[in-house]
């Protein structure tokens, strides 16, 4: 090439001569000449030479991202081992200096490792380095693709969200579920979905106002929906205005979950749709409800309960001990804090509950293993495992009760329903006990007619006569598990 037969050994390409003397045929200042170490002593030894300082990572400056952003040609290729090595190999920038005081802020407060913190400082070391606008804000889905080279995803975030410099652009699980139940639909009808959708998620100010639902709701809609709109595609239809109160009682399942998913999901979805005037007319409007089924509540096998309980693990121990003494739900043993324990009583939002002695000698054992175990940690949360000790969010639904392999729902039905037999049906006091609804209270009432559907459950021999937030009847399995 023109550039190269130009070129003078120990000197950079002459652009200008490139320019009089041929044609340019490809970009330049790509990639970066590294001369070997002899050459960088003997130009260090010239005298009259300045170098670039290096950056002081503990200067007192503020950092300020650049507002612009080049975008990229065409896509890079992973960067390989070698490559990887030489970005993490480098002198700090300004921008890495700026996220290494902010990092070393959030390690000590929150109690991070040394192994954590030096993971997150690489992790920001290769995005620096792969920056199509270097020292411009970081976005978050170029984070979500570290874990592909080594780095880590989850804690970076949190220190570029500190740090000022994180542009999220997620994308909500609920929307990726969307596209992929809604591949191959009719473009009119889509359009039409996706403006139910984004009211869903997003909410709307626009008249009639609406507020945002939880995305397991749009879940359980789409659930219900995607097979009876793809059915209606099939037979020519190529928008929802085209569709009938006829063709939605007819594609509705005759009977089961999925037709209350349905049946839900189109109640929204035209009611958001004739309110934004995209269909004439809402074909659900004045078609009957079909009521919920409600199952009936079973007991759980006592040796499962009685091996949970006395599980080696202090976080399952104690959990299963306060559903199976206290009937809390899954969601309420995750959002549960240390300072919900106080002096012997639990406080789940309006209720104060004293704990039974089981639960406080598990719950004593499993604060002695969290101490021991994360002795620095600042998340506020009561249960915590190796994700959340670092951060301060809850723990995932999930734990404990993967290891436990018990659902928290089935045993707090199982302690609802010894409640209920063991007081010969007081409505009341389970009402009372456990913060149902009178609605709720019933189900587990009528299986008091069910004899055969409740085989196994017996009275226990509690402690009663305290009142109603006295300890509740415990039940049969307790006993010879006081300890």
């Amino acid at each position: 090439m023109e550039g190269q037969r130009l070129k003078e050994p120990g000197r950079p390409i002459d652009f200008g001569a490139v320019a009089r003397n041929g044609q340019q045929l490809y970009l330049a200042n790509l990639h970066k000449t590294y001369a070997p170490q002899s050459v960088v002593a003997r130009r260090a030894a010239q005298p009259g030479r300045q170098d670039m300082p290096a950056v002081d990572s503990g200067a007192n400056y503020t950092f300020t991202p650049v507002r612009w952003r080049q975008p990229p040609l065409f896509r890079m290729p992973k960067p390989d081992k070698v490559a990887l090595k030489r970005a993490t190999a480098g002198p700090d920038s300004q921008m890495l200096a700026h996220c290494d005081r902010v990092l070393r802020d959030h390690a000590a407060r929150h109690g991070w490792s040394k192994k954590l913190t030096n993971e997150v400082k690489r992790s920001l070391k290769l995005l620096r380095a792969m920056q199509d606008t270097p020292d411009a804000k970081i976005h978050a889905s170029e984070v979500l693709e570290l874990p592909k080279i080594g780095g880590t995803a989850v804690s970076t975030l949190e220190i570029l969200a500190a740090a000022d410099l994180l542009v999220d652009d997620r994308t909500l699980a609920v929307r990726h579920y969307f596209a992929r139940h809604t591949a191959g639909l009719p473009p009119k009808m889509l359009e039409q979905l996706q403006v139910w959708l984004d009211v869903m998620v997003e909410g709307s100010r626009q008249a009639p106002r609406r507020r945002a639902r939880h995305p397991q709701t749009a879940h359980l809609h789409i659930l219900g929906m995607a097979p009876i709109l793809k059915a209606w595609a099939d037979t020519g239809k190529d928008s929802l205005a085209e569709v009938s109160r006829r063709d939605v009682a007819d594609a509705l399942p005759a009977r089961g979950a999925h037709r209350n998913f349905a049946e839900q999901g189109f109640r929204s979805l035209f009611t958001v749709l004739k309110a934004r005037k995209m269909v004439f007319i809402n074909p659900t409007r004045g078609m009957p409800v079909t009521p919920v089924g409600s199952t009936v509540p079973v007991p759980l096998d006592t040796a499962a309960i009685r091996s949970a309980l006395n599980s080696p693990d202090p976080a399952i121990a104690l959990a299963i001990a306060l559903v199976a003494f206290h009937a809390l739900s899954g969601q309420q043993v995750a959002g549960l804090h240390l300072l919900d324990v106080q002096d012997g009583r639990l406080t789940i939002g309006e209720r104060s509950l004293p704990l039974a002695g089981p639960v406080l000698t598990r719950l004593a054992a499993y604060l002695d293993h969290r101490a021991r175990t994360w002795p620095a940690s600042a998340n506020p949360h009561l249960f915590i495992n190796r994700k959340t000790a670092p951060r301060l969010t809850p723990p995932s639904r999930n734990f404990p009760w993967k290891k436990a392999e018990l659902k928290p729902q089935a045993l707090r039905e199982d302690r609802i329903l010894q409640e209920i037999h063991a007081t010969g049906g007081d409505i009341r006091r389970i009402c009372d006990l456990f913060g149902l609804s009178m609605e709720a209270a019933h189900r587990y009432a009528a299986t008091l007619e069910r004899p055969a559907s409740t085989e196994g459950v017996k009275k226990g021999s509690g402690t009663h006569g305290l009142g109603v937030a006295s300890l509740p009847t415990l039940h049969p399995w307790v006993q010879g598990n006081q300890g």
